[in-house]
């Protein structure tokens, strides 16, 4: 048979051959014996690991967290199609990015026209892409961040997401409720879980104007130094929503509270797809 001649037909190896492969087998074994002897004995093995996993976690983001460790590291430059939304630097040391016309949802789809926002941003900022692992999907519209200030995002979610409303409505944050009800409908996506009562340092509520009609704010800052704004208008509610750690924070305060209250939506066009 085929098989028994191939069998047959191959040289049978030295015996010395075979106990030299046989002895190099035992020494390899034992090589890696030690190796895993010695990661259990120095928890070498196991930091590995939970490197891994945390590794993991972080590419992942915090279970239904727009800002934290999940966001995208990579910074937005001049590619092709896109359109800068940041003014140059002004005498305090600011920009000023304004929702370039037309630009499509966070991911580049599924979005029909929106009206233009716009906040100040400290230079040296850079504006960060939004992916496509992002936990917010396409309501994430920009992100921005800074390793020594701080991170921000901003969401752009329809209203529906808060109260039964047409496709077309026109609503106002205060049509959806008070400030305690809107914060309830999106902290434990935006900040990965409720706002307590003595977990918020401050709220209050702002009238701003920009090109139109005035919209109502809401502001809020926590114990654990996340500034947010809210407001709606036509059918989408919008808000900036900022985190910095304790480290960031002592420096960057007053920087932070300066891009919060800087937020604003433009409504000066009515009509919108």
């Amino acid at each position: 048979m085929v098989g028994a001649r191939l069998a047959t037909g191959r040289p049978r190896a030295p015996l010395a051959a075979k106990e030299d492969r046989a002895g190099a087998r035992r020494s390899l074994a034992s090589r890696a014996k030690a190796s895993r002897t010695k990661s259990a004995d120095d928890g070498t093995g196991d930091h590995s690991r939970r490197k891994a996993l945390g590794l993991l976690a972080t590419v992942g983001g915090g279970a239904g967290a727009f800002l934290g460790a999940g966001s995208s590291q990579a910074v937005q430059g001049m590619t092709a199609g896109r359109i800068p939304g940041l003014s140059s630097v002004d005498s305090d040391g600011f920009r000023t990015y304004s929702r370039p016309e037309g630009k499509m949802g966070g991911h580049g789809i599924g979005w029909s026209e929106i009206p233009n926002y716009q906040f100040r941003v400290p230079d040296g900022w850079k504006e960060e892409a939004v992916s496509i692992a992002d936990l917010g999907g396409t309501e994430i519209d920009v992100r921005f961040a800074k390793d020594d200030e701080g991170q921000l995002a901003v969401v752009v979610a329809p209203v529906l997401r808060f109260m039964n409303v047409g496709y077309n409505a026109d609503v106002r944050i205060e049509d959806i409720g008070p400030p305690e009800k809107v914060l309830n409908g999106f902290a434990p996506e935006i900040l990965g879980g409720p706002v307590e009562d003595d977990d918020l340092l401050k709220e209050e509520t702002m009238t701003k104007n920009l090109g139109g009609e005035p919209l109502t704010y809401y502001i809020w800052e926590t114990k654990s130094h996340d500034l947010l704004s809210a407001t709606a208008f036509k059918n989408r509610v919008f808000i900036i929503a900022l985190r910095a750690s304790g480290r960031q924070w002592r420096s960057a305060k007053d920087l932070l509270h300066t891009i919060q209250k800087s937020f604003v939506v433009d409504t000066s066009k009515v009509n919108y797809d």
